[in-house]
């Protein structure tokens, strides 16, 4: 494309919509030398409820509530945040071609399995619809997603989008179905299928399922990994604690409010596993294992015994005494637990 005409378009009027997960690599795509108008999709479903079978209303109160309750916005903040989402989506018609900007982690591929149901149940006209999914990228030894990049990198891969197929359509349909789904064995049946038509997308549910709690102690592999850093380590502060659990995983997917509020529920439990001092102005303050902490994290206690549990993890609602679901991470599987 001439370079008078690419200028022009990346001015004003142009005929493509880029969507990504969130402002980081929002703002970066509107620095590059990209045309289009840049929009995002950054309901960050790996927290929260998401049943299955929700008009879009319902779909934006049950969201919305989640977030105002989780304490990351007021009520109609986050009415607004989930409304300009979709917003997003549903400009495609103005455009002759739509780019997802998406990489591996199991936030955006649970977005990526999501916008995919979305579009397929769409006719898109003459509109193309156009992927870019990554999960590393050239000459960086550690790639921790789309938004460390800079904006000359991300340019670099605007070449590299192709576009959506029908198994990827299949693939997302029936991933989609499966994570809001009651029923979490709907995600294993679907890991024994082909999903390669999405790389990064067994291994992201994969990690979703290791957040449901273990058979062997309750604790979710987040919790898991917080409780036993504290144990070897300490007293630490939140910030250290938080980089620590991010270490242990092969694709960060958790922000750091996310795990600040996981943490702070195990130190309001009826029964706290952890001591959490002051809150500071950022995160959390120093964080310590309590002796009911000592006792689950090696085994001799069970965390939903002690202090029950009321928790969405996608389309599942756990709830009450006892986890109806658990993971097994001797098996990797799934397992009910009545």
């Amino acid at each position: 494309m001439p370079e008078d005409v690419f200028a022009e378009q990346a001015i004003g009027g142009s005929t493509m919509l880029h969507i990504t997960d969130g402002e980081s690599v929002a703002g970066t795509l509107r620095d590059s030398a990209i045309p289009g108008v840049v929009s995002t999709y950054g309901d960050l479903m790996y927290e929260g409820p998401a049943p299955a079978d929700l008009d879009d209303q319902a779909w934006f109160e049950i969201r919305a509530h989640f977030v105002a309750e989780a304490g990351y916005a007021n009520l109609e903040d986050a009415r607004q945040f989930l409304k300009a989402c979709e917003n997003a989506l549903a400009a495609f018609s103005e455009h002759d071609e739509v780019v997802i900007w998406l990489d591996n982690k199991l936030s955006n591929q649970l977005i990526l399995i999501k916008i995919l149901d979305w579009f397929s149940r769409r006719n898109l006209g003459m509109v193309t619809l156009s992927l870019i999914c990554i999960g590393q990228y050239p000459g960086l030894e550690h790639f921790r997603g789309l938004g460390a990049l800079t904006a000359n990198q991300l340019a670099s891969l605007a070449d590299t989008r192709l576009g959506v197929d029908d198994a990827q359509y299949r693939t997302a349909q029936s991933a989609w179905n499966a994570f809001t789904s009651p029923d979490p064995t709907e995600i294993q049946h679907l890991l024994a299928t082909d999903t390669s038509a999405l790389p990064f997308l067994a291994a992201a549910l994969r990690r979703h399922l290791e957040q449901f709690p273990s058979v062997d102690n309750g604790l979710s592999r987040t919790e898991q990994q917080a409780l036993s850093v504290i144990r070897e380590h300490g007293a630490v502060s939140g910030r250290q604690l938080f980089a620590a659990v991010q270490h242990q995983e092969q694709q960060v997917f958790m922000g750091d409010r996310s795990f600040y509020r996981m943490m702070a529920d195990l130190s309001r439990a009826r029964c706290p596993l952890i001591h959490v001092s002051d809150r500071c102005q950022v995160g959390l303050g120093d964080v310590s294992i309590t002796e009911a902490g000592r006792e689950v994290i090696e085994g001799r206690a069970d965390h939903i015994d002690l202090n029950g549990i009321d928790r969405w993890i996608g389309g599942v609602h756990l709830k009450g005494d006892k986890a109806a679901w658990r993971w097994d991470r001797t098996s990797e599987w799934i397992v009910s637990h009545q």
